[in-house]
């Protein structure tokens, strides 16, 4: 169908919105295939696992990775559509990542995070919904929960009390400097400690006597 055409049989009013509808069906059709892309890697991706046997924690970051690598793609079309130029990105995207790996790895406690977590991947001392416990000084128990999430920092591990549960980020390196436990079954609630009415004045006053605040000069 002529386009001269098509545009002559529309309403005077809409002849000049044709440019932004035309963009705005562009995007949505930019999205729309994105949305369609990542749905059939995702689904390839969790085929590969169950047919592979692949660990949990594999798949996890695929799917993270793929969904990445297709919103950006779709960023950028959408940008370029509005006249961004692709190059123009490209370069801002690389200086930036140069800039923020700089920066990363001056950092030497994430850095330490980001080997411990490769170690952790390989060595796999526990897997995602186990429930693990640091043990401090080999006797002593410390953090203890059941692993929620495992990124490149921090393990995520979710604890349960008697007064309800909440969620306790774990730094990798953590687990290379503690006995780690590792529970068969789900453990008993841990009973949150009775506070003290003096706690709160004991820790104002570091202490009685010569305690702590003594040490100051």
């Amino acid at each position: 169908m002529n386009p001269s055409r098509f545009q002559a049989q529309l309403p005077p009013w809409l002849h000049a919105w044709l440019g932004e509808i035309a963009l705005a069906m562009q995007v949505v059709a930019i999205l729309l295939a994105a949305w369609v892309l990542r749905w059939l890697l995702v689904r390839m991706v969790r085929r590969l696992s169950a047919r592979y046997d692949l660990p949990f924690e594999v798949s996890v970051a695929a799917r993270r990775i793929v969904g990445f690598l297709v919103g950006f793609g779709a960023l950028l079309l959408v940008l370029e559509r509005f006249g961004v130029s692709g190059g123009v990105l490209w370069t801002a995207f690389t200086g930036f990542a140069a800039v923020a790996a700089i920066a990363f790895f001056a950092a030497w406690s994430v850095l330490t995070n980001v080997f411990c977590a490769l170690l952790l991947l390989i060595l796999r001392p526990f897997r995602l919904l186990d429930h693990i416990e640091l043990i401090e000084n080999g006797e002593r128990a410390g953090f203890r929960g059941r692993v929620v999430d495992m990124n490149l920092v921090f393990v995520t591990l979710e604890e349960k009390h008697e007064g309800g549960e909440s969620l306790l980020r774990v730094p990798n390196s953590l687990f290379f400097q503690r006995a780690t436990r590792r529970w068969l079954g789900e453990p008993v609630p841990v009973a949150l400690p009775p506070r003290r009415p003096d706690d709160s004045d004991e820790a104002s006053l570091g202490g009685t006597g010569g305690g702590a605040a003594s040490q100051f000069p």
